[in-house]
Order: structure tokens, then sequence, then C-alpha cells
């Protein structure tokens, strides 16, 4: 992806900064080399952003381009309204109040170059504006009355810097740059940006980390410049062309917060927010497999007026599930009546309606992956050690807590398995799914669709190897492919 700086006049930038190049906005505006570039993130250094000038113009026609400019149109409008900057600044509140609560005076006024600094004690603060508001230079204004507060922020013009401030500006300039990559020969070659989202504390993550290197891997073999995000990341996902969540989905959660704007903002994401919506409520994906036909174990909608009928309709023992669990927490096992009374009692005091289902023990489940309509892969997850689950969080011993895994050929699998995860992952989307099946007396029945299924190194991956990773690299790519081909046909 082509690195461009665009600025009124090439001498309001002169610093020279390996594989980025300095274009003066008329010439970006004009020139029908740079309205052809389909792969290219445009950095506008334009003195003024106001409406209808070269500034303006120059990111309102980069969007056009399907080209990747900072600071957008939409951070533009943001800086004009100073209303709308104390409201999105409101979240980092805690934040200002540590940073500049030993300041003497009533107003202040920090300078951000590249999300840096002079003074080093600023650093989180600045860093924090930059991802709120992503402009290279920006001046921020701060008054105290009962607190700190943002009075307003603004972008800086290049030709105000002052001249003591220079030279940090540059070399912050340079390890801005160096930070994203856009330096250096072998990233020059980069054509696409993906990020991961990952939770480096998260007790049971979709994929162990050799698996999320393994990721890292067959991006960058497919000319990905990658980088592992976290949720403090979430303002600077404009930098990017794909996001990859591998950590566990929830709609009430910021991984939806994150899809959802990622999805908004153009960019390609698995899972996508549809998806998570779908998936994630089981009694949303209940009613859905039901209407379709789908073979399902027998289920209801358990609600405080249908509670008394259960026992009746499911038998004991039977399985209760909130809405939202995954990885088997938040899914528990009625054995008798008083268990299921009290446990009902638990559940529906969290939700107006949970999932009850008639209790199926099977050895093991089956689980087939699925990508872009298509089965990527088969295993099948035993029960943990004297459990009814492939999970036990109670276990005494840590090899106790899950159940082994076996990863199985597709020749091998059932064709009503394949058939009926197929047909289930199919209502929900053309994404990554993981749908997971028990097989009774010759027939399968789904037991839920995974938007965020299991990819670990060393248990999925024992048959297609790396091959697997690079296959939904490769659909990544192609769905950024397609979304440019679509914009630029526009």
């Amino acid at each position: 992806m082509r690195k461009i700086v665009v600025v009124d006049y090439p001498k309001d930038w002169e610093t020279k900064i390996e594989d980025v190049e300095v274009v003066d906005a008329q010439t970006y505006l004009t020139d029908t080399t740079y309205t052809d570039i389909k792969n290219a993130r445009i950095f506008n250094l334009c003195r003024s952003y106001k409406y209808q000038s070269a500034g303006y113009y120059v990111s309102l026609l980069a969007e056009a381009r399907g080209h990747k400019p900072i600071p957008s149109v939409t951070t533009m409008q943001d800086l004009k309204t100073p209303t709308i900057a104390r409201a999105i600044t409101m979240e980092i509140n805690d934040l200002v109040q540590k940073s500049l609560g030993k300041l003497k005076s009533k107003t202040f006024t920090l300078s951000i170059y590249f999300g840096q600094n002079v003074a080093e004690k600023y650093e989180k603060l600045c860093k924090q504006l930059h991802d709120l508001f992503q402009a290279p230079l920006l001046r921020a204004q701060f008054v105290y009355k009962d607190e700190w507060v943002l009075q307003s922020i603004s972008p800086i013009p290049v030709t105000e810097v002052p001249e003591n401030h220079k030279r940090y500006m540059v070399r912050f300039a340079k390890a801005y740059f160096a930070r994203h990559r856009f330096a250096g020969a072998r990233i020059a070659r980069k054509v696409y940006d993906l990020a991961i989202l990952v939770d480096p504390e998260e007790k049971a993550p979709p994929s162990n980390e050799r698996a999320i290197q393994n990721f890292v891997e067959a991006a960058e073999q497919q000319g990905f410049y990658t980088e592992l995000i976290t949720k403090d990341d979430y303002r600077r996902l404009a930098e990017f062309d794909a996001l990859f969540i591998r950590e566990t989905t929830s709609v009430n959660h910021h991984t939806y917060k994150f899809a959802r704007k990622a999805f908004a903002d153009g960019l390609v994401v698995i899972d996508d927010p549809v998806s998570i919506l779908r998936c994630t409520n089981k009694v949303y994906l209940a009613e859905l497999l039901t209407k379709a036909k789908v073979p399902v174990p027998k289920t209801m909608i358990i609600h405080k007026d249908n509670r008394e009928q259960v026992e009746a309709e499911l038998g004991l023992p039977c399985v209760l599930k909130k809405p939202d669990s995954s990885f088997s927490q938040g899914v528990v096992k009625a054995n008798n009546k008083q268990s299921l009374e009290k446990k009902l009692d638990e559940m529906l005091s969290d939700s107006e309606l949970i999932i009850g289902q008639e209790f199926t023990p099977t050895d093991f489940d089956w689980r087939i992956g699925v990508l872009d309509k298509q089965p990527l892969y088969a295993c099948k997850y035993f029960m943990a050690k004297d459990h009814w689950q492939i999970y036990n969080w109670n276990g005494k011993k840590k090899q106790d807590e899950e159940g082994d895994d076996e990863v199985v050929p597709f020749e091998q699998v059932p064709f009503h398995v394949l058939h009926t995860a197929l047909k289930a992952a199919n209502l929900i989307g053309d994404g990554l799914y993981g749908v997971d099946i028990k097989e009774i007396d010759g027939k399968a029945y789904v037991i839920e669709v995974n938007d965020n299924p299991s990819i670990d190194s060393g248990c999925e991956d024992k048959i297609l190897k790396k091959e697997l990773y690079a296959a939904i690299i490769k659909s990544i790519k192609r769905r950024i492919d397609n979304h440019k081909n679509f914009r630029t046909d526009e």
C-alpha cells in the first residue's frame, strides 16, 4: 500500500522518510495518476481542513477513490464541533484528570504531533486523543472549572508548528511511520493492512499463541502487514483494511463494538456484526434453526410463564442455556425437579428468555468448520473426563478441564453430518463458523453455530496444517479485493 503525505506546497514538508512519498494537494486532486491508484493511505497535512478547502477535498476525494485518508472527512467534522469533541472524549475523562491534575493554571494547551508531545508525561493522553481524532497534528485546549474539560481540539497547520518543536515533530513522524511499518524494503511490498483482535489475558481464547503466529505468517506471505490489536485500539480501526477477531465474541461486549465500527468504516470483518448477533444469542439461533427445519434436540424457549412445563416437555435431566453462553459456560444440567427450579430461578433473574433442551449424551460432538459456505475442517471433540460437556471448568486438574480432540478427513465424515452443518451455517452468512453437531441413531442434530470457532495449533490444523490458516487469509484477501473493485465500479 502506497503511503502518501499531501501538503499544500512541497516546502511545507521537506522531511524525507523512506517509502513515504510527498505530493502537493493540487497534483493529488487533479493528476489522474493518483486517481487510478487502488491501494493508498493518504496523510493529509494541508494547512486547512475547512469546508471546500483543498485540504477538505483531499480527504473527500481520497475516500471516493477507495484510499484511506487521515484525517477522514468524518474526523474533520468532529473537530469542527466542540460539543461533539467533548462528548467523544468523555470516555477518557479519568485519564484527562489524572494527566492534568497537578497543573496550577486554569488553561492548558496540548500539542500532539503524530500522537506524541514534547513532554513524555503526556504521552498516554496524547495517544488516546490521537486515537479518538486521527489527524497528524492536533492542538487540544483544556480549561479548568470544577474539573479539567476539553474546550476544543483542532488541527495544527504544519506551517504553525513552533520552530523549537520541529525537531520533535520530525522525530515523532519517523517513529509514527516506523510503528505502522510504513518503512523498509520488505514492507514496501505489503498491499493490505490486517488487524487481529486478541485478548492476551483471556483464559480460553479461540486461538492459541502458536495459531495466532500462524495467521500472522500466512497473512504476511500473502502481502499483508499484520498487527495484533487489543480492546484499547478501538479508534485505530480506520488504519486497516480488515479486522479478524480472535477473542471470544458477545453482543454486550467490546468485540461486537469493534465488529460494528469496522463494518461501518468499510473494513472486511470476520466475525461480522450480523454473524455475532445471530450466533451468540441462543434464543435467536433456536428460532432460526427450527423455522428452517434444521434438526435440533428437542428445544423450548423458556420464560416465567411456561417454566412449569419444562419437565413435561423436555424430561429430566435437561440442559439449560443462557442466551449468550459460550465454551460450555452458562450451560447447566438440571438433574431433578429441585435443581431445575433452582437453576430456572437463577437464570430467569438475568434474562427474560433462556433455552431448554433435552439431555442427549454422546461421547463426542462433531465440529464442522465452515468458511465461504464450504466445509473447512472436521473435528470430534470428546467430553471432558467424567463430565457431560467438552469443557469442565470445575475440573480438579488442568488436564481434566477439556476433553480430547480428533481431526477427521472429510471422506470419513458421515454425509448427514456434513450436510446438516452446511445447512445450519449457511443460514447465518458466508463467514467463518463452527457448527456443533451430535450424532444419535444415524441422525445429525445441531447443538449450536459458533461465529468465532476455535482454531488452535495442534488441534483443528492437524490435517491441513498451515494451509488452514492460508485459506482463511485468502478469503479475507478476496473480500478486500471484491470490496475495492465494487468501490471502483461505483
